[in-house]
């Protein structure tokens, strides 16, 4: 394993590939840990801070092209965004399922599913976790 390449890579992608392992490392102590209280918020908000950018530097990212600088990945900036904005107002209002189901859902989907596919041959990732 190496980060040359991810390292190499132009700009966000370094940034963005970096913060989302961050988030996945976080997001799996968060799951781990006791829910409620400060330490469950704290950790909270800098998941939630991480996958912010994490989407907001996805918009930048034009290696496959489909529709214009676009890829289907694309299409999880606003859900991602969308999930965010859900989980803290179902957890300001109370409702736990509600916020547990879109932050788990949110780490599953746009953290553990599209990081496996960051991982195929031919992608940065690819290179960097495997060499070549």
């Amino acid at each position: 394993m190496t980060l040359d390449p991810l390292l190499a890579a132009g700009s966000p992608i370094p940034s963005h590939a970096l913060t989302a392992l961050a988030a996945a490392v976080l997001g799996g102590v968060q799951v781990l840990r006791p829910k409620g209280g400060r330490g469950h918020r704290a950790i909270g908000w800098v998941f939630a801070a991480l996958m912010a950018w994490v989407a907001i530097s996805a918009i930048f990212i034009s290696t496959i092209r489909v529709w214009g600088p676009f890829s289907p990945i694309h299409l999880l900036i606003p859900v991602t965004l969308g999930a965010l904005v859900y989980a803290v107002r179902a957890a300001r209002r109370g409702d736990i399922r509600g916020h547990r189901s879109a932050m788990i859902s949110l780490y599953v989907i746009a953290l553990l599913l599209t990081g496996l596919f960051t991982l195929l041959p031919g992608r940065i990732m690819h290179a960097a976790a495997f060499g070549g």
